[in-house]
């Protein structure tokens, strides 16, 4: 099975261009998870497993509220210029990324208005 997909890898162009999206997706949300996470860098200074587990648990979940936050503000923003009379370009749309740093405050009040 390895060889054969091995094989299929170094011959098929599309399926490294889809394994090299689906990585660069996971990679930039590792990024933005590591940015939300705070107190330590990210290092996770408990040495029992399952509470390495809840650290991360916990951190993936506020990533993806996040993230949920960010899409609901975009959405709403496409659809008002849209009322607007704005011509949306799915090509530039394609490329808008929901892992936004910018408009959130870690430590203090507010977030996203």
């Amino acid at each position: 099975m390895r060889t054969i997909f091995l094989l299929r890898y170094l011959s098929e162009i599309d399926l490294r261009r889809k394994i090299q999206a689906a990585t660069n997706k996971s990679e930039a949300f590792n990024k933005f998870a590591q940015w939300v996470s705070f107190g330590g860098n990210g290092v996770i200074a408990e040495n029992v497993r399952d509470e390495q587990r809840k650290v991360i648990k916990y951190n993936h979940l506020v990533a993806n509220l996040l993230i949920f936050l960010t899409l609901v503000t975009m959405t709403r923003g496409l659809q008002q210029m849209r009322e607007d009379g704005y011509d949306i370009d799915l090509e530039a749309l394609a490329t808008l990324s929901p892992y936004q740093t910018e408009p959130i405050k870690k430590i203090g009040s507010g977030c996203i208005p």
